[in-house]
């Protein structure tokens, strides 16, 4: 009996075996496997907790002899709940986690076992950097690099099994200091971003010192069976199906979204959910969500450095944590075909240390006045920087997902409703450089009253919108399941730096030359509304208009990656990010380079996967079905039966011979086609020529004649599970 046929007999067994998670107090595990300032004062001496909050709050370096203070109180932390090894846990651009285990465990000169975690331990290791990507930064053999502790987000434990390792969050970077991690520039544009917010906030409050960029996701996935998933080599080696026929039923009943959840996998979400109050990330919301078989769940909104490290750990948790319930967990863009995709819409704002959320409406004119600077700031940021924006969601899996019914297109624009599109319409046609500074009415704009007005707006959002506002925030729907938030959260509050910075700096400028501050800041955001109008669009993102309304209006729509990624590299580029601090030019480069590269791998693997399944398992399975039918004939026909008696099995047996050869000639083609684009030595062109003459010409032609043959072959013979049992068995 084949996998498949297994994994479906298994499934009932499974269902009835579950493991259920104890009901357990949230507030009584959560951040059980956290050192946070709490237990920090329990463990630390005066003087190690109050240099650990005061660099956690300040940034401020913590001196050596005192982190010697501070390991010795994580140790002492860590071995009270059974922990016997630590790793610095921290964020290479592979796209996944990195960890090496060291233990507390040493021997004295004299032999004497002791446990030991100093300082620099804390603060410091070199892991072996020769295979992490570098993009060119060093050669192979120099293999040196550094991880370095980030006091702002804080160590944990994490349990695998029935072991327990101490987590260090840390930076990683190269012998010569340039960042091969995502959390480093991430750091870096978060800093910018303060110091150009604060000073932009002291026009209207002297008493903000400080401002932080606030990020609440939203992490959509599939859960299928693993037994089922075993059985797919794509999904394996891919995260997605290359093959499958349609299902009869899809979404198309709509029946699913905030549906039932089902037991098996309710279990299991109880179960990560779990895991992950003990690690302190605050998960608020889980539901179905659209597709079959797909589910999302969201936080509490948190400090950005903090958000991304709870979004990446618990994209581990769930995967681990789904094995002890045989489910696997998928969070590939777009693992099946037909239906929707998965997102990780990243809904971002500000807050200052005052209290005021930055992108809320206020009370007063001074604070409506402020919340329309940094709104109006935002639109022209992503006016000015849209093909950074559209560069930090590519991804070979996100090429998928973009512009498909369920995600925003490549275009990049902004949504932003229709009574803020009225303000900031009033704000283009009233003022002007006569403006009557007695006449305070476009400063009186009464947002504070009109907020259910504006939410009732804003609450039956435009799905179809790549950024939109959303109240109180701006939600970066174009985001990928499986990404980083880092790289889109890095590129955001860089271009919002850059922006709040030049803004000052036009706006002194009048000020210098006579203007009242209030009247400088109005004539400001006037030019800026109308210099980024272009990205406002309040209609659908599907229709054909808008693509025709986007060309017209000269707003890039770069469809494929290889394409997007050229915007990391522009002399634009280079300078804002260079002149904010985050990437040097190399840095800069090295990072397209390795995109590029990675671009490359996962179309170069999928091909061969797509190969393997095409000659191992679909013809094998079509050929035995048409020798079946070819017997069924000759039978009939030696019987002495006429051929209208056999005339639909001769029709079958044609179809599925025509199928086989296009199969066949498919495969080859395309395996000669990538051993000739194997030899392309630039990456760029190499990733290109993957796409245009390679994915683009041959995925959905061998896919097509593939699942024809699924719908005709004996479903006895199929070895690869359908969309019907992956979508629907659990």
């Amino acid at each position: 009996m084949s996998l498949r046929f297994n994994a479906i007999g298994n499934i009932s067994s499974e269902t009835s075996h579950v493991p259920i998670p104890p009901s357990l107090k949230i507030t009584g595990i959560f951040n059980e496997n956290v050192f946070t300032v709490k237990t920090a004062r329990e463990y630390l001496s005066d003087e190690g907790y109050k240099s650990l909050t005061t660099s956690i709050k300040g940034g401020k370096k913590i001196d050596r002899i005192v982190a010697n203070q501070i390991a010795n109180g994580i140790r002492a932390w860590a071995e009270s709940k059974g922990v016997t090894h630590y790793t610095h846990w921290f964020q290479p651009l592979t796209g996944t986690t990195a960890e090496k285990h060291d233990s507390f465990f040493t021997l004295k000169s004299d032999g004497t076992a002791i446990e030991e975690f100093d300082g620099a331990a804390l603060i410091q290791q070199e892991p072996d950097a020769s295979s992490f990507p570098s993009g060119g930064l060093r050669a192979t053999f120099e293999a040196r690099g550094y991880t370095a502790w980030d006091p702002s987000s804080p160590a944990f434990i994490i349990e695998i099994g029935k072991g327990k390792t101490l987590c260090i969050p840390t930076i990683f970077v190269s012998y010569t200091g340039e960042s091969l991690d995502y959390k480093a520039p991430l750091l870096k544009a978060l800093e910018a971003l303060n110091k150009s917010a604060v000073d932009v906030c002291n026009y209207f409050d002297k008493n903000v010192t400080k401002v932080t960029a606030t990020l609440g996701w939203e992490q959509e996935y599939f859960v299928i069976d693993a037994g089922l998933a075993n059985a797919r080599p794509d999904l394996i080696q891919c995260g997605r199906t290359v093959f499958g026929a349609a299902p009869a039923k899809g979404q198309q009943l709509e029946d699913h979204y905030f549906g039932s959840i089902p037991e098996r996998v309710y279990a299991f979400m109880r179960d990560y959910e779990q895991e992950a109050y003990k690690l302190g990330i605050p998960l608020r919301t889980r539901h179905n969500e659209v597709a079959p078989a797909q589910f999302e769940c969201a936080p509490i909104f948190e400090e950005v450095n903090i958000a991304v490290d709870h979004n990446t750990l618990l994209m581990d948790v769930m995967s681990r944590v789904a094995k002890r319930h045989n489910l696997l967990v998928l969070l590939h863009e777009k693992p099946f075909a037909g239906i929707n995709g998965s997102g990780k819409h990243n809904n971002w704002s500000m807050a200052t240390d005052t209290g005021v959320n930055l992108l809320a409406p206020g009370k007063t004119p001074k604070t409506n006045l402020m919340f329309l600077t940094f709104f109006v700031n935002i639109i022209k940021a992503v006016h000015d920087h849209a093909d950074i924006m559209r560069a930090a969601i590519a991804s070979a899996q996100n090429d998928h997902r973009l512009g498909a019914n369920e995600a925003p297109p490549a275009i990049i624009s902004v949504f932003v409703g229709q009574y803020l599109a009225k303000v900031l319409s009033d704000v283009e046609t009233r003022v002007s450089t006569k403006f009557d500074e007695q006449d305070e009415a476009i400063l009186k704009l009464d947002l504070h009253r009109s907020i259910p007005e504006l939410m009732l707006d804003n609450t039956d959002r435009n799905r179809t919108s790549p950024f939109a506002f959303t109240g109180n925030k701006f939600e970066f729907r174009a985001v990928g399941s499986s990404a980083n938030c880092a790289i889109s959260m890095t590129v955001l509050n860089t271009i919002m730096a850059d922006t709040l910075k030049k803004f000052k700096i036009d706006v002194d400028a009048l000020i210098e030359k006579g203007d009242k501050k209030e009247i400088a800041i109005m004539q400001v955001i006037q030019r800026y509304i109308v210099e980024s109008k272009k990205v406002l669009f309040e209609g659908d993102g599907y229709s054909d208009e808008w693509h025709h309304e986007a060309e017209r209006r000269g707003l890039p729509n770069v469809k494929t990656t290889p394409l997007a990624l050229d915007a990391m590299v522009t002399d634009k580029a280079k300078k804002l990010f260079e002149h904010n601090g985050v990437y040097t030019h190399s840095e800069l480069e090295a990072r397209h380079e390795i995109e590029l590269e990675k671009y490359i791998k996962k179309v170069q693997i999928e091909a061969r996967i797509m190969g393997d399944l095409a000659i191992n398992h679909i013809l094998p399975a079509a050929i035995k079905y048409q020798n079946t039918l070819l017997k069924n004939v000759n039978g009939l026909k030696a019987a002495g039966l006429p051929e209208s008696a056999y005339k639909s099995q001769l029709g079958i047996l044609k179809d599925v011979s025509e199928h086989i050869q296009v199969i066949h000639t498919k495969v080859h083609a395309m395996v000669e086609e990538r051993k000739i684009v194997n030899n392309i030595e630039s990456s760029r062109t190499k990733a290109i020529a993957y796409e245009s003459q390679i994915k683009a010409v041959y995925f959905d032609e061998i896919r097509y004649h593939v699942d024809k043959l699924e719908h005709l072959v004996d479903d006895d013979i199929w070895t690869l599970p359908k969309y019907r049992e992956m979508l629907f068995l659990r």
